[in-house]
């Protein structure tokens, strides 16, 4: 559905993305996650016909996006990280005018805009003028313009930024109802997004993939880890320091307090058994010790900043 083959884009003397490479399949739901300023902007915006490569090429169903970018904006619904949308055009007036700028056929507008409007649970404002309109629902009209031309694929440019905590929920169950419809790709910096919605991962970072497979694969990467979670009852103010006789500790991050503490190593039980021991031995009382989960944050961590622990000390 999609092909992306050697893309690059320089700015100048800056190259923000480095010969990409990278598929997705129809209905495919891929997140696209990398920290700001990694390039993902940049590629959705190269792959929809916004902006030209500097060397490179992107398909969308065939179609390349620069040979044939009528065809492929035909296919493809795009929710910049800013909604394009006109604050004093009502609602349904203004996806009436979206869907005529898709080329939807007029005896089918009426229709599309219908669809658009119930799959985004708009009803209840289609005819209010989108100034007024909170920002959520600000959101939601992005996301139905995108389809309210039915497009093959979906391509959504940090959908939940600046929202609260409601409404986030809100437009991932919206997200998650547009599975199986269209392919989607999700682009965002926040992984609670992309475990809650994606089914593959394509990692970027200073332009460049550093890894690309299903969310339980990439999760798997770090086998052979072990975080423990330590609670103590005396306060330890250099965990390192008193782990540095443990070789098998690669990292260590303050938790609650000085008295809880995540230590990240490498090996099975005899590490951890050293680790309980070298605290027990130093008089910091051991209360607590439980295996924590590794996740995608891990993984994206140590990919992106490499590093493995979450801030704290290390």
């Amino acid at each position: 559905m999609i092909e992306v083959k050697d893309l690059t884009k320089d700015y100048g003397p800056r190259r923000a993305i480095d010969k990409l490479n990278f598929s997705i399949s129809k209905g495919d739901v891929v997140g696209f996650l990398g920290p700001n300023g990694a390039g993902k902007s940049t590629t959705m915006k190269i792959i929809t016909g916004f902006m030209a490569p500097s060397h490179g090429n992107a398909s969308v169903a065939g179609f390349d996006v620069f040979e044939n970018p009528l065809e492929v904006k035909k296919r493809i619904g795009y929710l910049p990280e800013i909604p394009p949308v006109y604050a004093d055009m009502f609602v349904r007036d203004y996806l009436r005018y979206v869907a005529a700028l898709k080329q939807v056929p007029k005896e089918k507008i009426e229709t599309c805009v219908n669809n658009a409007i119930e799959k985004t649970n708009l009803g209840d404002v289609q005819k209010r003028l989108i100034h007024h309109l909170s920002k959520g629902f600000k959101q939601r009209v992005g996301i139905a313009q995108a389809i309210v031309s039915d497009p093959e694929v979906l391509i959504l440019d940090e959908p939940t930024v600046g929202l609260d905590p409601k409404q986030v929920a809100e437009i991932r169950e919206l997200i998650k109802a547009l599975k199986g419809q269209h392919t989607i790709i999700l682009s965002t910096h926040i992984l609670p997004e992309v475990e809650a919605t994606c089914e593959k991962v394509i990692i970027i970072n200073k332009g460049k993939i550093v890894a690309e497979d299903s969310i339980q694969n990439l999760a798997a990467l770090d086998k052979g880890q072990v975080r423990l979670h330590v609670r103590l009852r005396k306060d330890v103010e250099d965990m390192k320091k008193v782990l540095s006789g443990v070789g098998a500790v690669t990292g260590v991050q303050l938790g609650a307090s000085r008295k809880e503490w995540n230590i990240d190593l490498k090996g099975g039980e005899e590490a951890v058994e050293n680790v309980s021991s070298q605290l027990v031995t130093a008089g910091y009382g051991l209360l607590e010790l439980s295996q924590a989960k590794r996740d995608l944050e891990d993984v994206f961590l140590k990919l992106t900043y490499g590093q493995q622990d979450r801030g704290g000390e290390a």
